[in-house]
């Protein structure tokens, strides 16, 4: 084995059937009296069952957390924090949620807990995103990182089955970046492989099978534990600028961009191409992530989400002018083929 360096991340975990009703034992550990709690407009049902199980210790519910987190809804929850005075949050939803819990910890300090709905497994890492002026900023920052996560695979029953499906096929993305990061590691090799299979096969019967559920939702904490250890790649770099800049769907974005940057990159990596061979138990690793997309329904061209063959050209100066880590390089001539091929759908 060559040299690697891994740090682990101080992170706790409670997972299985039935443990929202943990929250309270989790929030008391942690000396959380006036909680927050967050989610999207359409999760209020959630937040508010939530509120309920935390009884006296909820100050109230900020149900204004979207996508690609805006500037202004951090603003907002900010604000409401400060009258509630509250010390702390619980984050009850999927990425847009946690983005603005892990926002709320970067500028105001506050300790969160998450309480997933998705597969994404953005809940497992310290990297951070704001969206402002159609501009997407992110970082890494170990405050970001909630101070405990509580899985409830019951939560994900009632996902859209399309919802899951883009998710889990999200959180597949960070675990095949970690693959070929430059700071991987077995550890990360093990999770990633891992990962990619609990949640290839349980995606087709998630969320209505709970088996399937436990199991996308393990896949889901393996596959973000493995984007928080490493370093993100050009699959990441265009998703954020194609959300910020356009606005498009996160979790969508990610699915029609997996396959391309796979078989983009892999033929640098055949380590990492072997170890997604085995976990799709297929003979090649970009069609099996294509062909996987395609079973669970998931969008498969940045047409369907809405993208015009005109907003290309600044996708590709925004992705260039501030390139992330890659094992390959990515010249212009082949970002302008890759993102014509995404927006067809032109698979090879």
């Amino acid at each position: 084995m060559s040299a690697v360096t891994y740090e682990a991340l101080p992170m706790r975990v409670v997972f299985g059937p039935g443990s929202l009703g943990r929250l309270g034992e989790e929030t008391e550990r942690l000396g959380l009296r006036r909680l927050l709690v967050l989610s999207t407009p359409g999760q209020r049902v959630l937040a508010e069952r939530v509120a309920a199980v935390l009884g006296d210790h909820a100050v109230g519910i900020h149900d204004r957390a979207r996508m690609h987190v805006p500037v202004h809804t951090v603003d907002g929850a900010a604000k409401a924090a400060a009258e509630l005075v509250a010390d702390g949050c619980v984050a009850a939803g999927g990425g847009s949620t946690v983005g603005l819990a892990k926002a709320l910890a970067l500028r105001a300090g506050l300790p969160y807990v998450a309480l997933p709905t998705t597969y994404a497994g953005s809940e497992m890492t310290p990297v951070w995103g704001l969206t402002e002026n159609a501009r997407k900023r992110t970082g890494r920052d170990r405050a970001v990182l909630p101070r405990a996560v509580v899985y409830d695979p019951d939560l994900t029953s009632t996902v859209p089955a399309s919802v899951a499906a883009a998710s889990g096929l999200n959180a597949i993305a960070h675990a095949v970046e970690a693959l070929y990061a430059p700071d991987g590691s077995p550890v990360v090799e093990a999770m990633a492989e891992r990962g990619i299979r609990e949640l290839a096969a349980a995606l087709p019967t998630a969320p209505a099978n709970e088996l399937a559920r436990a199991s996308a939702l393990e896949g889901a904490w393996l596959c973000g534990a493995c984007l928080g250890a490493t370093t993100m790649g050009l699959h990441h770099k265009l998703c954020h600028v194609l959300g910020g800049m356009l606005d498009l769907p996160h979790a969508k974005t990610h699915a029609v961009v997996l396959p391309y940057v796979a078989a983009f990159n892999l033929p640098a990596m055949p380590q990492a191409d072997v170890a997604i061979r085995r976990a799709l138990d297929v003979p090649d690793a970009a069609d099996g992530l294509h062909d996987l997309a395609i079973r669970l329904g998931a969008p498969h061209s940045l047409a369907d989400l809405g993208v015009e063959r005109s907003q290309l050209d600044m996708v590709v100066e925004e992705a260039l002018a501030a390139p992330y880590a890659n094992p390959r390089p990515i010249h212009r001539e082949d970002l302008v083929r890759l993102l014509d091929e995404m927006r067809r759908g032109c698979w090879r």
